[in-house]
């Protein structure tokens, strides 16, 4: 609360670029969307990745450490006026610069009512909230899950809140061992994300306890820290920011491998659609895929977007890894 609500006044002080990485270009949709942004909200944001999935008109979605706001203003325009934006953070001062901006917003946005709300609390925690089960789409979070020293509550919580074929996306830290006492310990690492970051491979772990569908990986790309010191302190351990999507897949949605067809209608991704880094399907193109893709498109938002059909292949599941 300290690093992100005193020390940090905008994104500038970071001193590595663990909350600032891009692992690819923004679509110009987004683009378009940034630029109605206030820019108070965008100087204090911290995050990495890209945590704006595809697919979301009238869709309800939940920002977990939404910070500024950035992000929410973002999908805000995203879900449109139907759709609905809450974002969670724990340092107040954060959670008053967004909720300072919603006036300005709607009125940018040509919105008749508020979609969006900032709630101040924990991510760990977000019954404390009032955040119902079964009540969202979409989870989203942007570098804030290796703030959390309890990561299996954060997925659970994300869990609970989402209906059933709901999806968490979301960009975060990872490192390539576990780290020591030392390293976990250190308050410049830990307000950077470095030293709360997850041992990537725990992440599969966590989210099969918790219920979710192996973990998709989106993008990856490798941190650099840049400081001498810091270096000094983390030694051989390497970093990475990646963006993941995790989904609550139906037991009635699961069956065989399938063959599936993209039918193009998803606006922004016409002629292709990036879904993560095994599967990109071209539009009127047929696509073989292995159960667990097949119960993801079967039972999320996305379903309506493809025709999906049985398939008696045998498709090996692609391994994700960082």
């Amino acid at each position: 609360q300290d690093y992100y609500g005193k020390t940090l006044q905008k994104s500038e002080d970071l001193k590595t670029n663990a909350c600032t990485t891009l692992a690819r270009p923004l679509p110009k949709v987004v683009r378009d969307a940034l630029k109605n942004v206030h820019e108070e909200v965008v100087a204090r944001y911290y995050g990495c990745g890209l945590v704006i999935p595809e697919c979301l008109t009238s869709c309800w979605i939940l920002d977990l450490g939404s910070g500024s706001g950035r992000d929410c203003y973002l999908l805000s325009q995203l879900v449109g006026e139907q759709g609905h934006v809450t974002g969670i953070d724990m340092t107040e001062s954060q959670v008053e610069v967004a909720k300072k901006h919603i006036a300005y917003h709607m009125d940018k946005f040509g919105y008749q009512k508020p979609n969006v709300e900032f709630l101040h609390g924990y991510m760990e925690k977000l019954g404390d909230a009032g955040l119902a089960d079964e009540s969202y789409d979409v989870v989203i979070s942007n570098c804030v899950i290796n703030l959390a020293p309890d990561k299996r509550a954060v997925l659970q919580e994300a869990y609970r809140v989402l209906k059933p074929g709901g999806e968490m996306y979301f960009s975060d830290v990872y490192t390539s061992q576990r780290l020591s006492e030392a390293i976990r310990k250190h308050k410049v690492l830990w307000g950077e994300c470095l030293a709360g970051a997850l041992y990537w491979k725990d992440l599969y772990s966590i989210a099969e306890e918790v219920g979710f569908s192996p973990p998709c990986l989106v993008t990856a790309s490798p941190i650099t820290i840049g400081n001498k010191e810091l270096e000094d302190i983390v030694g051989d351990c390497r970093f990475v920011s990646a963006t993941f999507r995790l989904f609550k897949v139906p037991v009635s949605s699961r069956s065989g491998p399938g063959q599936v067809i993209y039918n193009g209608g998803i606006v922004g991704h016409e002629k292709e659609l990036v879904f993560d880094a095994n599967f990109t399907f071209k539009e009127g193109e047929a696509v073989d895929v292995d159960a667990e893709m097949a119960a993801i498109l079967r039972s999320s938002r996305f379903a309506e977007e493809f025709l999906i059909r049985a398939s008696g292949a045998n498709t090996a599941a692609p391994q994700g890894c960082c």
